[in-house]
């Protein structure tokens, strides 16, 4: 059964027990968060001046919305202030620097109805990170950049979190992703052709869980958890941050949530960072996971300014 804590009190490695038994943790708003998503906001707002960005998807040809988004995107998750705000949230939170890596943060956005849903701002389907060669010990850490209301929020499907689902993540190579489906992702608007793994059986995906929360606040879940873009019908664009998170520790013990379902090839462990010095995951841990990784396709390597979406 999967429980929500909302503020719980525990150490780091309490709460990855959590995670790692389908438990959803939730916070309030702190420091840190309140100042990553005004950092981003400040980015947003300038990219789509002087429209309301939350509505601008209503002044703008969805082409236009598109070249905003694939300009501003790449810039918050390469600028150096964003990964200085990831180091100081997590340490806020209390995770060991020298035993947490994290990856660069993504901005997410989903438009009102069906403006644009594919490529740069995905609905993305039913599915667990680890179908994209997420390791089992992977944290999600998803922050709201404006307040979510129940339509235009993110649905989790706990009642899958131990039963297994029929899904294409044996036709999924993560180093393949990166070579050649990622930087595609500007040119998809109304429809998306880039093969992931999906369910291949139907789904009893009610009731649903959609947790509702301000801007700041953070939903901290397990890669293994299977959850879903609510359709948005808010009338406004969400905005979110997401990024991923695993500990060298729980890496090196292979301790994390059970496998009920994932077979991807490859790792995105070769993207990780370590908080204390942004220093790579050691090699001889992610050959516990990928002994025959290539060398190309490890991590993208952006070619145009559509490194936007990244599952």
């Amino acid at each position: 059964m999967t429980a929500i804590y909302f503020d719980p009190v525990c150490s780091d490695e309490q709460r990855r027990a959590l995670l790692y038994n389908g438990d959803i943790l939730v916070y309030s708003p702190r420091p840190s968060t309140r100042a990553f998503c005004e950092f981003a906001r400040a980015m947003i707002r300038e990219a789509f001046a002087p429209l309301d960005p939350e509505r601008a998807q209503f002044s703008l040809p969805v082409e236009r919305f598109v070249a905003i988004l694939a300009d501003l995107k790449p810039r918050f998750i390469h600028h150096p202030q964003s990964k200085a705000l990831i180091r100081e949230l997590l340490q806020e939170f209390g995770c060991d620097p020298e035993d947490t890596y994290f990856d660069v943060p993504r901005l997410r956005t989903m438009t009102h109805g069906d403006y644009l849903r594919a490529g740069i701002a995905y609905a993305l389907h039913p599915h667990r990170d680890t179908w994209y060669a997420a390791p089992l010990c992977q944290q999600n850490w998803w922050l709201p950049i404006y307040d979510l209301d129940v339509t235009n929020c993110m649905a989790f499907h706990p009642q899958y979190w131990a039963q297994p689902v029929r899904n294409g993540s044996s036709r999924y190579n993560h180093y393949e992703w990166n070579r050649t489906a990622r930087g595609s992702a500007a040119q998809h608007i109304q429809t998306d052709a880039r093969e992931q793994p999906r369910p291949e059986e139907p789904l009893e995906l009610e009731p649903e869980l959609r947790i509702v929360c301000r801007a700041g606040s953070v939903i901290l879940f397990s890669g293994a958890q299977l959850h879903s873009t609510v359709a948005n019908t808010s009338g406004r664009t969400r905005f979110s941050i997401d990024f991923r998170v695993a500990s060298a520790s729980d890496l090196a013990a292979r301790y994390g949530a059970l496998n009920v379902d994932s077979a991807p090839q490859g790792t995105t462990l070769w993207e990780l960072r370590r908080v204390s010095d942004l220093a790579r995951l050691p090699e001889e841990i992610i050959r516990l996971y990928d002994s025959t990784a290539p060398e190309e396709g490890r991590e993208y390597v952006p070619s145009v300014a559509a490194d936007a979406l990244a599952t």
